[in-house]
This record gives structure tokens, sequence and C-alpha cells, in this order.
């Protein structure tokens, strides 16, 4: 058995998922994971889908067919990753919303050496006020020679010119 990953990105209606999910049965292929969303007005995402190598051309054909209804979906094989290494953290981040946040603070992970596993972000609204808040979720690894304590210090050198709050604990 294989793994592959099934990017996908369209127009947001009901049946979308539903005919996805179809598809990867038709070919005999079993959903392991995904990612999928409304975003920007699009449903967006990702399926991690297990499937024997013969049935990479049935796949491929069932995909057509959500192409057909709008849905663009794109086939990738999955790469075998090494297992982790280094400490997993979670990093939250709140303040108020401008341009430029994402970028500062993944040049100091980046700057580390820690990896992103898995990022989200989110505007909301401050509750007595209505101002907008960025707020960011990400699942961080960190190089197994990089301790905790130098990744925040890292951050917290540029929260206070960010105006944001930080967040950094172990995972669990």
């Amino acid at each position: 058995m294989a793994l592959f990953v099934l990017s996908v990105v369209g127009s947001d209606r009901p049946g979308l998922t539903r005919a996805l999910a179809a598809a990867v049965l038709s070919a005999g292929g079993n959903w392991r994971d995904s990612h999928l969303s409304l975003l920007g007005g699009l449903y967006v995402g990702s399926v991690l889908v297990e499937l024997g190598a013969e049935g990479l051309e049935g796949l491929r054909s069932a995909v057509l067919a959500v192409d057909a209804h709008g849905l663009d979906v794109r086939i990738a094989p999955a790469i075998e990753a090494s297992g982790p290494d280094g400490e997993a953290l979670h990093f939250v981040l709140v303040g108020q919303d401008r341009p430029g946040i994402v970028n500062q603070v993944t040049a100091v992970l980046n700057g580390q050496g820690a990896n992103i596993e898995t990022f989200r972000s989110w505007i909301s609204d401050e509750p007595y006020s209505g101002i907008p808040l960025f707020n960011m979720e990400a699942s961080l690894r960190l190089p197994s020679d990089l301790a905790v304590g130098r990744v925040q210090a890292a951050l917290e050198g540029i929260s206070a010119e960010i105006m944001v709050d930080i967040s950094l604990t172990p995972a669990g």
C-alpha cells in the first residue's frame, strides 16, 4: 500500500466532501487523514489516502469526475518521513491585527531552525472594543540540539515590537 496526498480547491457547495470520499472509495482507497475547510469562500484542503499501487489510475479517473463538478484535485505521492527527533511544542499568538505578523514570526522560527508542522490563523474581534485580533496556533518541532528557552527568548524579542502575546508550551 502507498500513501498519496490529494490537494483540493474549489467553489464551496454541499456534496464536495461526499464526492471526494466516493472517488477515494471507488478506487479502493482508504481515507486516512484530512484537513478541509472553507477559506476565502473556497473549499480547500488536503486528504491523505492509502491506496494499492494498482488503484492509482482508478483514483486519477475518479478524481476527473470530481474535477468536472468544479473541484480541482491534485494527487501527489506522500513522502515517507523519518520520525521526529526534537521536542514538540504548541505555539499560540494573539495580538492586534496588522500586516507582517506571520512574516516576522516565521522568520524568527526559521532562524532558530524550528519546523512548523501545523499552522492555523484567523481573525477574531476583541470582546469589548471590537478591534480585530490576529490569532495563530502552530505545532512546532525543534531540532534535537535546540533548547526551548532559546526559541522562547527569540520570540519574546519580537513580541513587544509586533505587540502580541506569545505562549510556547510542550505539546501533549
